[in-house]
């Protein structure tokens, strides 16, 4: 039997999936690990955390299937940011997470010294905490002496991806893949290289940085010690990038969504980097032989994090599956509107002192109200990004792709969630057979390196079709309910 191990590294926890030579998966297990939130809007992981949660889950699912899988592909939380020591392998401070907001006010200083236009063209990014850049700067100047080893070389910088690949092969190989890299804002996505001018601004050393390779390309081999027996690493990518890959969106115009901790809406490009006019983001959707592919994304920080604060903050709900039973419910009339900006609003906003804020509670309302606001503001800040990208993609040169929205994740499992997203976008909703796209977007890209899966066209019409929403909602409801949702954000971001 041929098996292609997925290593799906994500910001909750850590998932190891096997897949057959049909990508069909046949083992999984899954570790949660401790979120840290040392300030307010502060967000850290323990990077020997990450590592050990990807040992036992890998270990647990070569037990159950008893097969060397011929390759492994590695997906990721993109932007989280770690430091570690050349020599030892240890990082030198906790990781920074992709949804830790405390380099805002560099971000600002940025931005007021006339930084951001420049840093927009090269990178397709907007200036802002969520990316790599800033953490490590941040680091560089509160760990004693860091930037003075980072000079001498003795350091290494990576995105989780590289930090993996690091420990994998015994520090023989510091990669990242194009995805990755579109995402620390240090790097030049037309010119496909580390810009020296960005790195200088922001005082960090090109000696931390990683090789930048291919999607689906060679990342060493793991150390023979950690499971049995070498085993190569062959495909890399942003989890993002891998759902794309995963939902066969290889055409221009073609849109996935993906819901896990935070919501990303990516829009395939093609070879045309769109600039974006509505503050989304242009970035590498995937690069394959050496062709990059963009994309347009509008990232949400808060999604399936809203039912883990409903579940962990508030204690009205023990499991997730419980919010569509409260949801259904729910007094329609009181209309509640939950804006779970807890870490700032991601596109098209982009406010990262944003807190959240819930609008129009009355004495009535109670867990079922709550949940019912969880589940439709992951609806409604879909919106936000769809209308974005749609607008920038009709000032684009190319203009094919149908308006489905392809979906997956965790929170894709609840019916209510993906009937209102398909009622207020007034878009079909397609959810696949296989939720789980990220994994099999990294695991396709280890195939396709080792000639085990085929090429994307022929990848793509194995695409299966689980269950399509169709819009039920008349337009003027939808209209007039995002209508009061973006009252509702513009007076959180008053506040």
């Amino acid at each position: 039997m041929t098996h292609i191990l997925a290593i799906d590294q994500g910001t909750t926890s850590t998932r190891a999936i096997a897949f057959d030579a049909g990508l069909r998966p046949v083992a999984t297990s899954q570790r949660e690990f401790a979120q840290h939130f040392p300030a307010p809007g502060w967000v850290e992981h323990e990077p020997e955390d990450l590592w050990s949660t990807v040992l036992a889950t890998v270990r647990e699912v070569l037990a159950r299937t008893g097969v060397v899988p011929a390759a492994i592909g590695i997906t990721n939380q993109r932007e989280t940011t770690v430091l570690w020591d050349r020599e030892t392998g240890q990082p030198i401070h906790r990781a920074i997470v992709w949804q830790d907001r405390r380099t805002a006010d560099l971000c600002e200083t940025l931005r007021a010294d006339g930084f951001g236009p420049m840093m927009t063209e090269r990178t397709g990014l907007l200036l802002d905490p969520y990316f790599s850049a800033t953490k490590v700067k941040w680091i560089l100047d509160h760990v004693p002496g860091a930037r003075d080893r980072a000079k001498a070389g003795k350091l290494a910088f990576g995105t989780v991806d590289s930090f993996l690949i690091w420990r994998l092969t015994g520090g023989r190989v510091h990669a990242t893949d194009a995805t990755n890299a579109a995402r620390t804002m240090l790097y030049d996505i037309g010119q496909n290289r580390w810009d020296a001018e960005i790195c200088a601004a922001l005082d960090i050393p090109m000696e931390v940085l990683p090789e930048v390779r291919d999607s689906s390309d060679d990342f060493g081999m793991t150390e023979p010690g950690l499971f049995g027996t070498a085993i190569p690493i062959c495909g890399v990518a942003g989890d993002q990038q891998a759902a794309t890959v995963g939902q066969a969106c290889f055409t221009p115009g073609m849109m996935k969504s993906t819901y896990g901790t935070g919501c990303f809406a990516l829009l395939n490009t093609g070879a045309e980097r769109v600039a974006s006019s509505n503050r989304m983001l242009t970035t590498i959707a995937y690069r394959l032989r050496g062709q990059t592919t963009y994309a347009l994304e509008g990232s949400i920080f808060i999604a399936g994090a809203v039912v883990q604060w409903l579940r962990d903050g508030l204690k009205i709900i023990n499991t997730a599956a419980e919010t569509q039973v409260l949801a259904e419910a729910a007094d329609v009339a009181q209309g509640v509107v939950l804006v779970p900006a807890f870490t700032g609003l991601g596109a098209p906003y982009w406010k990262p002192e944003c807190r959240g804020a819930v609008f129009g509670l009355t004495r009535n309302s109670g867990p079922a109200e709550m949940a019912r606001a969880a589940l439709e503001s992951v609806g409604y800040q879909t919106r936000d990004l769809l209308e974005a990208m749609r607008a920038d993609w009709q000032g684009s040169a190319q203009k094919t792709g149908g308006g489905v929205l392809r979906v997956d994740g965790g929170m894709t499992a609840s019916a209510f969630a993906m009937q209102f997203l398909a009622d207020v976008t007034q878009a079909p909703v397609d959810r696949p057979v296989i939720t789980e796209t990220t994994a099999l977007g990294a695991a396709y890209l280890a195939g396709l390196q080792r000639d085990i899966c085929p090429e994307p066209a022929e990848f793509a019409k194995g695409w299966a079709l689980d269950r399509r929403f169709e819009p039920g909602m008349p337009q003027g409801e939808a209209d007039a309910k995002y209508t009061r949702w973006r009252r509702a954000v513009d007076a959180t971001m008053a506040f």
